[in-house]
């Protein structure tokens, strides 16, 4: 099957399939004498498998390592639940930076008037925290690392391969 067919058999766009196997996530298809590359169901399978993981918030990295042991049939579940537990983990801390954030924001939502008025709680604090040293900014419900650090490194992954997240079937 052709690229077109193996994106739509996998659920995973064109443009990811080209960059997992630039990075070496897929290894390279062969190729027709037309040049075009050839995927078969193993590929299929294997791109399932990335996008489940991907769905499930694993970076790259990690599902480097989960396609290592997904291959090795020697492997010890142990080791897959430990990677699972740890990426559980982060989620839960990328999570509550999440709300932190989105209450600070309710919060300042609640304070502005939303009329004719151009006095906005919402400027004032973006504007503070422009005016503030970068190590100086604070959240009323968070650390600054949370705040900064987290959402953007939570959205980043989730979003990273601007495919919409859905959960293929093998």
């Amino acid at each position: 099957m052709n690229i077109g067919q193996a994106s739509s058999a996998s659920g995973v766009s064109q443009r990811m399939i080209r960059h997992y196997e630039k990075i070496g996530l897929v290894p390279a298809p062969s190729r027709r004498g037309s040049g075009y590359r050839e995927y078969g169901d193993a590929d299929v399978h294997r791109l399932r498998f990335i996008a489940n993981a991907r769905d499930l918030g694993f970076p790259i990295e990690e599902i480097r390592t989960l396609l290592g042991l997904w291959s090795d049939r020697e492997r010890s579940s142990a080791e897959v639940k430990a990677l699972a537990e740890a990426r559980a983990t982060e989620l839960g801390r990328k999570a509550r930076a999440i709300e932190a954030m989105r209450r600070s924001l309710t919060e300042l939502i609640r304070a502005c008037h939303g009329d004719s008025r151009p006095d906005c709680p919402i400027i004032d604090r973006l504007e503070a925290e422009i005016e503030r040293e970068p190590s100086a900014r604070q959240s009323p419900t968070s650390s600054p690392q949370e705040l900064d650090g987290a959402l953007d490194e939570a959205l980043e992954e989730t979003f990273a391969a601007s495919d919409p997240p859905a959960l293929t079937v093998p």
